[in-house]
């Protein structure tokens, strides 16, 4: 069987809010997530995995306790397992997440900024 293609940016048109994961694929046990977000997010970790963040469109920042790393468009970085980390972008961003399925987007805590996970658009 032939999946159809996924096109990003008719996806991204599929919602508006910010900080709130998208499933899009998966691949053995990782999932293709779509989010925009815009201003901050919180401090959190994924102790079990690396997360990566893709920028398809603008400009975000990841904060480190160390230091901070700007990404612009087409730019990717990966933020190593158990890392305390905190995603933020001026303007609205759209990204891309690759993590293993069930990872929930505020790490061991949840709080308002937590997303229902597993949906799929």
């Amino acid at each position: 069987m032939i999946n159809k293609k996924i096109n990003l940016h008719e996806k991204f048109k599929k919602f508006s809010e910010h900080w709130s994961p998208k499933v899009i694929a998966e691949m053995n046990d990782y999932q293709f997530k779509l989010a925009k977000i815009k201003g901050e997010f919180i401090w959190h970790n994924h102790k079990d995995t690396d997360e990566v963040f893709i920028v398809i469109d603008g400009k975000m920042k990841i904060e480190f306790q160390n230091g901070t790393v700007n990404l612009s468009e087409g730019e990717l970085y990966v933020v190593p397992a158990g890392l305390d980390h905190k995603p933020y972008s001026e303007k609205e961003c759209l990204i891309m997440l690759i993590e293993p399925k069930g990872v929930i987007n505020t790490g061991d805590g949840v709080n308002d900024l937590t997303a229902p996970n597993d949906i799929w658009i």
